[in-house]
């Protein structure tokens, strides 16, 4: 970067939309956002979504299988054949309000087992081309319309390769990074800032922009209640740790900026090779605060929810059979979750290619029979309303070969 460049990336990174457009005054169903939760280490599919009806995941995870609905610690039944990890309680309703589905057998055709190369691959849609030099949301990003609008948020300081290129991103801090008080947020340096680029008409107005947006970023943390919201539910929810607090803090900023229509968050820790428990433990501890974050997500979207859909989505699965540390290694096909107004939820999308040795990815994997860039091209054009012509902007490599037609989405 030379200097201009760099500048203009980080007043960039605060440019959100002034002022705020509120989703209730404004339901525009062609407004419709996504936002993708990234679980980054390989979180273990076949615990989540527990095919129980296959007698072969008990025989390969005689200790670490999740039991059968109704017994002790047993998964949640969802359709007869799969349950729902018990540590996934809170998001048990919305799969009864149908709003909530998973595609099982889905990930990358890519047989890399790194998760490096994979999340890359995943991030750019692109499996098994490392040069691409953009994320898939930043160029769905560069697709869709009113340019001036901020429309892809990432939560965290680092920005994901999924973020990645020339489009404008909007960077919101994790935890208490999101509140702490910044140089730009004291007037002294806002002054100079202005005093500085007032000759140049570009950096001026990202200037300008960048400084409207940390106002209204911290006052958007801190709305005022709504009617009928307890104040000491959401109070809590707003300062509770980890993801969920982050969760409640994203949806409360897209509730009240409808510009807002993509957002990242990437949430790590499912590496588990040791003691990954089934169901209580390691595992499940972490499954519990996703869950209970994802439903304050939807929670504090509110009215918008009805236009957004959540993908939770992690860069390979694991293997079939439990290892000897009581954990298990990295694997290929997992499960991919869908949340939103508009999912056709309480179904299991997707081909189920079953546990037996025969049906194995190279004998120790389930398989892949969904890519995942199926879903997510289908939600392009499904949900944010693009023609093909820009979907193949998107994704300029196609899926090959695998499964792709899902009715995932609501009219």
């Amino acid at each position: 970067f030379d200097r201009r460049q760099l500048l203009q990336s980080a007043l960039g990174a605060y440019a959100l939309t002034s002022p705020w457009q509120t989703w209730a005054a404004n339901p525009d169903p062609s407004s419709h956002a996504l936002v993708v939760v990234f679980l980054r280490g390989a979180v273990d599919g076949l615990n989540v979504l527990v095919p129980y009806a296959d007698p072969e995941y008990y025989r390969l995870r005689p200790t670490i299988a999740v039991a059968r609905p109704g017994e002790a610690n047993g998964a949640l039944d969802l359709n007869g054949r799969f349950g729902l990890h018990p540590a996934l309680a809170a998001l048990k309703p919305l799969w009864d309000q149908e709003q909530l589905g998973f595609v099982c057998a889905s990930g990358s055709p890519d047989p890399t087992r790194s998760h490096f190369d994979a999340q890359d691959y995943m991030e750019t849609a692109t499996p098994g081309v490392k040069s691409t030099s953009s994320g898939w949301l930043n160029r769905l990003a560069a697709q869709l319309p009113d340019q001036r609008l901020l429309k892809a948020l990432n939560i965290g300081t680092n920005l994901p390769r999924a973020l990645a290129g020339p489009h404008q991103v909007a960077v919101l801090g994790s935890g208490n990074q999101a509140t702490q008080t910044t140089a730009l947020d004291r007037e002294p340096m806002q002054q100079s800032l202005q005093r500085l680029y007032a000759n140049d008409p570009q950096l001026k107005q990202l200037t300008q922009d960048a400084i409207a947006s940390r106002r209204d970023i911290m006052t958007g943390l801190t709305p005022p209640l709504e009617e009928g919201m307890d104040p000491k539910a959401d109070v809590g929810a707003i300062t509770a740790s980890g993801f969920a607090q982050d969760a409640a803090r994203l949806g409360m900023l897209m509730r009240r900026d409808s510009s807002i229509r993509l957002a990242f968050a990437a949430v790590g820790g499912w590496d588990t090779h040791v003691n990954q428990g089934a169901g209580t433990g390691q595992l499940a501890n972490r499954l519990q605060s996703l869950g209970d974050g994802l439903a304050l997500l939807v929670k504090q979207l509110g009215e918008r929810y009805r236009e957004t859909t959540i993908m939770v989505m992690s860069e390979f699965g694991r293997t079939a059979r439990q290892n000897g540390s009581q954990g298990t290694d990295h694997g290929h096909g997992n499960t991919l979750w869908l949340l939103g107004g508009k999912v056709q939820g309480g179904k299991i999308h997707g081909r189920w290619p079953g546990l037996d040795s025969a049906a194995l990815y190279e004998g120790r994997d389930l398989a892949v029979t969904t890519d995942f860039r199926s879903v997510l091209s289908s939600a392009c054009g499904g949900l944010m309303r693009l023609p093909d012509q820009a979907i193949n902007q998107v994704f300029p490599v196609a899926p090959k070969g695998l499964e792709s037609q899902m009715q995932l989405w609501r009219t």
